[in-house]
């Protein structure tokens, strides 16, 4: 896989290669591009060796490179400048091709009239933590070539420079008095307790508030609502203590019936034309953002309408999208899910490290996708394999439909051995999983691999995984009984009697979403899940013809995937891994036009855990 070139600026290095005045900092960068290889047909192929391609929904699959420039957080942006030299034009008879990503309901397309890209350049400016350090991120496209549809051609550069120029002022980022922040309810303070005793003795300075000290706190009082008290509150514990985790303790107030949240949530209102909807932590952790050279609170809301992460036609809400604190729910709705959650954290840190299970990696997958494009790729299994190199020093066990090893028996009885990791890649549901046969079935059979009522069966004990679930809406939290009876109910009287059309997300009744039953099953289950609030996306074939199959390259797999490698190469806090990964997928995918595949890709990815996890405990 390809990297992104990271540039790090310190204030050393860039004061005494750059200044020109005491306060004035400058850096530039020259990219340097061979001649395009132009493959023609019914659509035109622009090829460049070595370099990403754009790969938003709709829009030609053109080369970049991309640069990302990392800036201290107290600096003022003062100009970026570009030059483009060795400018040439090449005709093409077809139109270039264009890029579908796929969902569970068909494809996007948006016709490109004017000339693309609209510039040579575009860039990013984000703020957000980089590990332990907050920084000030500059995320960099150059486009080495521009399509003019209604001309028949395109316009290439072989050299583009790039000179950014900035100065230092004072950081408002001094103090260091508390590492976690956990946000809960009333009711949860006694079984919490335990937790915050364990995180102190190991070195994580913990403080514990209720939901009522934080509506009632200063800070939060310009809050329009109680999520937003919430993120005021949590900005104003940066700036006051210097956290950098943020662990949300509550859920619905019953699994049975209810809309009340014990700690509030937020839904992303970015309508992608098959839910209008869905539920975001991501909130919670960007607080900040960049604007006109200041950091200033990032309320999601930037057209003040009221409506949250607003994205419904022209009506775009702008937001940073970068973590500011590594967040993580447990979304538990009773005292005994506290207490079971608590007692799971609490043992894995103490007793996982060094254990032979640890070490395994179960893999399940199958042909997650229809080969319209003319590749015959397994997309799931191709996902896991990928994991499966990784995690080289990991045990792999396979579960793959091409292995026709692929039911519940055989999932249940390899997640009961333990394993330090599972990597689901297929499709979902709030209470389902499945993978999919698209070769013996040109409709996709679904091959049911696991639901919420297999994981009481999971006998693994304290042996706990962290599990990645790839697929639609398994970790929806927003999930109750009454909610998702009354869905399955509307689906059989209306689409399988009446016969008429009516969307649902649920297979089964349930209590509880997927992603958190495992981590509430006191016997077993899982340590921490990730997964998809929403629609989860992904993409067929090899669109950028560079031999690697798309499916790895780009949208939800891609994240999945840059989490394990985060891990592999040290990162072994879970949050922070996580929040890595994030901020990886942004600098890589969202320096230019953001799409609505990416913005929802980052928003729906939950942590349903602990953030401070130690991943594979403590010696």
């Amino acid at each position: 896989m390809k990297k992104i070139i990271i540039i790090i600026l310190s204030a050393f290095l860039v004061t005494s290669a750059f200044a020109s005045i005491s306060n004035e900092r400058k850096i530039s960068t020259e990219m340097k591009f061979e001649e395009p290889v132009i493959v023609q047909g019914e659509e035109t192929r622009i090829l460049m060796e070595g370099k990403e391609y754009i790969m938003q929904a709709g829009e030609p699959i053109l080369p970049y490179e991309n640069k990302v420039l990392v800036l201290p957080i107290n600096a003022k942006i003062e100009k970026i400048d570009f030059t483009v030299s060795g400018k040439k034009e090449i005709k093409i008879s077809s139109p270039v091709a264009i890029f579908e990503p796929i969902w569970s309901n068909g494809k996007y397309e948006e016709k490109i009239e004017k000339i693309y890209p609209e510039n040579w350049i575009s860039y990013n400016i984000g703020v957000g933590l980089n590990g332990e350090s907050r920084a000030i991120f500059v995320s960099i496209n150059a486009y080495p070539v521009r399509y003019l549809p209604e001309e028949k051609k395109i316009i290439y550069a072989e050299k583009i420079k790039i000179e950014v120029s900035y100065s230092l002022g004072k950081s408002i980022f001094t103090n260091d008095v508390y590492d976690l922040l956990i946000i809960t309810h009333k009711n949860f303070v006694e079984e919490l307790e335990p937790l915050v005793e364990h995180k102190e003795s190991f070195g994580i300075k913990t403080k514990m508030v209720t939901t009522d000290e934080v509506y009632a706190h200063p800070s939060a009082m310009q809050g329009r609502d109680d999520a937003e008290k919430v993120k005021y509150f949590i900005k104003n514990a940066i700036e006051e203590w210097g956290i950098k985790y943020v662990m949300l303790v509550g859920g619905l107030s019953s699994p049975i019936k209810s809309e009340t949240w014990l700690v509030p949530t937020r839904d992303s209102n970015l309508d992608d034309g098959s839910e209008s909807n869905y539920t975001t932590d991501l909130y919670f952790a960007d607080i900040y953002k960049y604007e006109n050279g200041s950091l200033v609170f990032d309320d999601w809301d930037s057209n003040g309408n009221g409506i949250f992460a607003e994205w419904k036609g022209m009506r775009v809400d702008k937001r940073d999208f970068y973590p500011d604190v590594y967040v993580g729910r447990l979304a538990c709705r009773s005292e005994k899910e506290v207490r079971d959650v608590v007692n799971k954290i609490i043992n894995y840190e103490k007793n996982t490290y060094g254990k032979d299970w640890f070490k395994r990696v179960v893999l399940v997958g199958g042909d997650t996708f229809n080969d319209i494009s003319g590749n015959n790729y397994y997309e799931g299994e191709i996902a896991n394999q990928k994991v499966a190199e990784i995690l080289s020093d990991f045990e792999a066990i396979k579960i793959w439909w091409s292995q026709g090893n692929v039911n519940q028996r055989n999932v249940l009885n390899a997640l009961s051995q333990g394993c330090g990791f599972v990597h689901l890649s297929g499709h979902g549901s709030p209470e389902a999983w499945f993978v999919k046969d698209f070769v013996q079935n040109p409709h996709g059979k679904y091959i049911w691999a696991l639901d919420v009522y297999h994981i009481p069966m999971i006998k693994n004990g304290e042996k706990l995984p962290v599990v990645i679930i790839g697929g639609c809406h398994n970790s929806m939290i927003n999930t109750s009984l009454y909610k998702s009876t009354t869905d399955v109910i509307k689906t059989i009287i209306i689409k399988y009697i009446l016969g008429k059309p009516y969307q649902t997300w649920y297979w089964l009744p349930s209590p509880e979403c997927m992603g958190w039953w495992f981590v509430k099953e006191p016997s077993g289950g899982a340590i921490a899940t990730f997964g998809c609030t929403g629609l989860g996306y992904g993409t067929i074939g090899d669109s950028d013809k560079d031999g690697i199959p798309d499916c790895i390259q780009y949208l939800l797999t891609w994240l999945e995937l840059r989490f394990f490698e985060v891990y592999k190469n040290g990162d072994e806090i879970l949050g922070r891994a996580w929040g890595n990964a994030i901020k990886d997928y942004i600098n890589k995918f969202m320096s230019g036009k953001i799409g609505q595949t990416d913005a929802k890709t980052v928003e729906e990815w939950i942590l349903l855990g602990d953030p401070t996890l130690k991943i594979g405990g403590y010696v």
